[in-house]
């Protein structure tokens, strides 16, 4: 006889673990199903926690080797021990995975090891590692399953020499010479530490720039920053074909009409991600998957064209973002408690975790020009800040766009040190509707980073005071 649960949750990622916490704190029982042993999908296991620890421990060693010495610290033999700095990655994904195991745990939460499969209403098949297969019952469902790697049919994964983010962040020796195909986040971060650890690292870009939605003015500054710490950038380049030889990738690319060649020793495709449903069994359930971008339809709840399906995250519109992927599990769990909740997608944060770090909430300038609204920018560079100078971190600014008549906050974008911490605020000011003048009247701790922002609030209305 099946188990029976009241939700039973697909995939344990940042999505699907939050749901089934959530759920499992408002009287649910829960199933969690994940291929993985560990716990915390993509994001913890081979996404966003192994490449922060490996951007900043990248961090730590290019600033030991290049720039300690400002600061009065004189260190002689920086060396590198990549096995250790892979270790500590490795020993930091794994406290946070079984810290998500110890929640389950703490909170009654049934966790499954295997492949599920939509079987009928209310129904999941789980095949598990051993080979054996259970069925599961419950009342509702959720689709969690994350994204993946996009590949290039041009350049396909070899998982050696040609690899996804999932192997880029586990080479045994640094690259002599790594290109990464694709300007986004994803290459950029990863291009970062490698190129930080040694490596020469091209970047080559069908589109005119990096970063192609993230704020223009600000993603050039950025460009103009990681070409200074040696990524070489090739933009307006569409690659076109691959082959190997003598432990060597060549990448055939054109560009402006003309045929380009590049050689490396690995080669990092990150052209973007696509949401995980294969063998799922959608089409068999009826669930229905935009034909266009592979995504799952659902409605303003998240339950897709079956009743009691549901589905957040990466599966469906919207960015592919680990914190967004939260918020739409805790709803989904909530509603199904009967209560009433929303995720507000115009306070949803992105960052490149790069160094200077760009971050982001709200519409981009070019967003607010294309709606025919009128506006007003306030900027203040990190150049005039105290504490910035201090930490001797003064590459970039805060930009904040405010709609001309009401003052309402339209956008803010932060490059800069640390700009991932510091976008909280913008964050929290645009989810209670506030104007560029409520961040203006806020008090600022001195000497705080947090300073430019009240700075660029001022800025907006010609009253910044340390400009």
């Amino acid at each position: 006889m099946a188990d029976r649960f009241d939700l039973a949750v697909i995939g344990a990622g940042p999505g699907g673990y939050v749901a089934a916490i959530r759920a499992a704190q408002l009287g649910m029982k829960v199933v969690c199903v994940d291929r993985r042993s560990a716990l915390g999908g993509t994001c913890l296991n081979v996404g966003c926690i192994p490449s922060k620890a490996l951007l900043d421990s990248s961090e730590l060693y290019a600033f030991a080797g290049s720039r300690i010495g400002e600061y009065g610290v004189k260190i002689d033999g920086i060396t590198l021990d990549l096995k250790t700095m892979l270790g500590r990655k490795d020993h930091v994904v794994k406290g946070l995975t079984d810290g998500i195991a110890y929640l389950f745990k703490k909170n009654g939460i049934t966790s499954l090891q295997g492949t599920a499969k939509l079987v009928g209403p209310g129904n999941l098949s789980v095949k598990k590692a051993q080979g054996s297969s259970e069925v599961v019952e419950a009342q509702s469902i959720l689709l969690a399953t994350g994204s993946e790697a996009a590949d290039l049919p041009a350049l396909p994964f070899d998982g050696s020499s040609i690899v996804s983010s999932t192997e880029a962040l586990s080479f045994e020796r640094v690259p002599t010479h790594l290109i990464v195909v694709g300007g986004g986040y994803i290459g950029l971060e990863l291009g970062s530490v490698w190129a930080r650890l040694g490596a020469k690292v091209t970047v080559v870009e069908f589109l005119p720039r990096i970063l192609p939605f993230a704020d223009a003015e600000l993603a050039t500054i950025l460009h103009k920053s990681l070409a200074k710490q040696g990524l070489k950038f090739h933009l307006e380049t569409k690659v076109t074909g691959g082959s190997q030889q003598g432990g060597q990738v060549i990448v055939n690319a054109q560009a402006k009409g003309e045929g380009v060649l590049f050689q490396g020793d690995k080669v990092l495709v990150a052209i973007g991600r696509r949401p995980v449903t294969s063998g799922l069994g959608l089409d068999e359930a009826g669930v229905a998957v935009d034909k266009k971008t592979g995504r799952v339809v659902v409605d303003a709840n998240y339950q897709t064209s079956v009743p009691g399906i549901y589905a957040i995250g990466d599966l469906i519109s919207g960015p592919m973002l680990a914190h967004k992927a939260q918020e739409e599990g805790s709803a989904v769990a909530e509603q199904l408690a009967g209560m009433k909740t929303q995720v507000n997608y115009a306070a949803i944060p992105s960052v490149v975790y790069t160094w200077p770090e760009l971050a982001s909430v709200g519409a981009t300038e070019e967003q607010v020009r294309e709606l025919g609204r009128a506006y007003r920018v306030g900027k203040f560079p990190f150049l005039a800040n105290g504490r910035a100078r201090c930490l001797g971190e003064t590459e970039g600014l805060v930009k904040i766009l405010a709609d001309a008549k009401s003052d309402r906050l339209l956008g803010v974008h932060i490059l800069g040190p640390r700009a991932s911490e510091l976008i909280a605020e913008a964050v929290l000011a645009m989810e209670f509707s506030a104007s560029a003048e409520d961040l203006a009247r806020t008090c600022h701790a001195h000497p705080t980073l947090s300073e430019a922002i009240h700075e660029a609030a001022l800025a907006g209305d010609q009253r910044a005071i340390h400009l």
